[in-house]
């Protein structure tokens, strides 16, 4: 048989082959489609949740009545629900927003990556992209922080922070002092580390911790004179769980010192307050300081895609992995500087210099700031504070009893601790439902709402807010209330 009459093996066992493969192919579940997720109804989206994500967080959606809700799209400062509602995001996503939702360079950035078929898994090989966003970070960070390693979350950012501190620290100083009220994620390293015993459930956490009050300058010296074991420091420049906590520009510069004295790593952890958010890139930079490591996440990602990023002097990150022996302990995992994030966070922050955002965060944080003091100023009995720096603020609410007349905050204030966050919870859940506004609340100090707007908030926005604020605050304590509770009913 000649080369041309040869039979073609290859075709003939795909003949033969195919109804085999067709009686044994593997069965397709009952999936859901793209098309279908995305008409899903509220009802067949709560039966999903409860099914199969988390039954007990639904419990609390209903009692602020985010459950109604379905976000048919994104734009700008709005949500736009099921009914073309549009809704005025105060919440943006924890800090995760600074450019607003899909903002058009970031979907034309990542719409051209597409087209273009770009690569995404660069670990064999060294990525452009992942090279590019790291000198980007590494310019707009002050000082020598300029050793990136780039992740896909806040928590996992925080945790290579964690770690390179502790490496460059060395074996004999393994200890890290951590702040009370502190939140720095929930994986088994960093919630070490966070101080809340929800979080730390009944987890078994590394033991080479010490906690001190958050800003207590004296305490913090007073652990490292007596320790010589503690190597590293982990403190978030702006609490953000802890109900927008600050602490005075001298805490910082001091802390820097007695860093230096002492030989102690300082890690600033700016996932939440970083990006812009404060009026300055970093919140640090406020007090003239510059830490030995940062973290960045949330707003990085440009509001499109997951990136978190630790930020170290290189001569800490030398120390801790510097030699070929030792750069593997913490290298890239396997999304870590993906190409289309990479790419998505380098427009991020172009964008973010390009249209003036950080300026604008300071200037209508400033603003912001101002207009709600003038409400606490003409509602005392139920505003206790206006706190906070740019865009990341804080609201807090007296303790129920105090909203009260004077004959009945002895008894109520009885429970004062276990009405912490009804008011606040009641405000957030009728500013939604009665005025289009979404809002969000704080771990530790249930009696704060967390005002963190998109860095792209303008007067006008702020004006529409703090209105419609005044308006429900206008109705009385008693009024709010029973607005609440029937619609809890209804």
């Amino acid at each position: 048989m000649n080369v041309m009459t040869r039979p073609d093996h290859a075709a003939t066992r795909a003949v033969v082959d195919a109804p085999t493969l067709a009686a044994h192919a593997t069965p397709k579940p009952n999936l859901l489609s793209v098309e279908d997720a995305k008409s899903l109804d509220v009802a067949r989206m709560t039966d999903l949740f409860k099914a199969h994500l988390n039954p007990g967080q639904l419990h609390f959606m209903k009692l602020l009545g985010f459950h109604k809700v379905k976000v048919e799209r994104a734009e700008g400062m709005y949500y736009i629900d099921q009914n073309g509602r549009k809704i005025l995001d105060f919440f943006g996503g924890f800090g995760s927003l600074a450019l607003g939702h899909n903002h058009p360079r970031i979907l034309e950035a990542r719409r051209k990556f597409q087209e273009e078929k770009r690569h995404e898994i660069a670990i064999a090989f060294m990525s452009q992209y992942a090279a590019a966003l790291a000198h980007n970070i590494a310019a707009c960070s002050p000082g020598d922080l300029d050793m990136v390693f780039l992740g896909s979350s806040g928590s996992e950012a925080m945790e290579a922070a964690v770690k390179v501190a502790e490496r460059a620290a060395g074996p004999k100083r393994p200890k890290i002092v951590y702040a009370e009220n502190s939140f720095h994620g929930k994986t088994k390293g960093v919630l070490s580390i966070t101080d809340g015993q929800l979080y730390r459930g009944e987890f078994k956490l590394v033991g080479n911790t010490v906690r001190v009050p958050f800003g207590d300058i004296d305490a913090i010296e007073n652990a490292f004179r007596s320790d010589p074991e503690i190597g590293t420091i982990v403190l978030e420049t702006v609490q953000g769980g802890g109900g927008i906590i600050q602490a005075p520009a001298e805490f910082w510069q001091k802390l820097r010192k007695l860093c230096d004295q002492y030989g102690v790593l300082w890690v600033a952890d700016e996932v939440q307050c970083g990006v812009g958010r404060t009026g300055r890139f970093y919140a640090f930079e406020h007090y003239g300081v510059v830490p030995d490591v940062t973290a960045l996440a949330k707003s990085l990602g440009g509001g499109k895609t997951a990136m978190g990023a630790m930020i170290a002097r290189r001569e800490v990150y030398m120390k801790a992995y510097g030699t070929p022996k030792t750069a593997m302990i913490h290298a890239a995992a396997t999304f870590g500087g993906i190409g289309e994030a990479c790419i998505t966070s380098i427009e991020a922050l172009n964008v973010l210099y390009d249209e003036g955002l950080i300026d604008n965060a300071a200037a209508t944080g400033d603003y912001l700031l101002a207009r709600l003091s003038a409400l606490q100023a003409k509602y005392p009995k139920i505003i206790k504070e206006v706190r906070g720096k740019g865009f990341m603020v804080g609201l807090e609410f007296q303790d129920f009893s105090q909203t009260l007349p004077m004959v009945l905050r002895p008894m109520v204030s009885l429970l004062d601790d276990k009405l912490k966050g009804s008011l606040s919870g009641f405000i957030g859940a009728l500013l939604l439902r009665d005025y289009d506004v979404l809002v969000a609340f704080t771990e530790y100090n249930r009696n704060v709402i967390r005002l963190e707007p998109p860095l792209i908030c303008r007067k006008e926005h702020v004006d529409r807010f703090v209105e419609a604020l005044d308006s429900l605050l206008a109705r009385g304590i008693t009024s709010i209330v029973k607005d609440f509770l029937k619609s809890q009913v209804g």
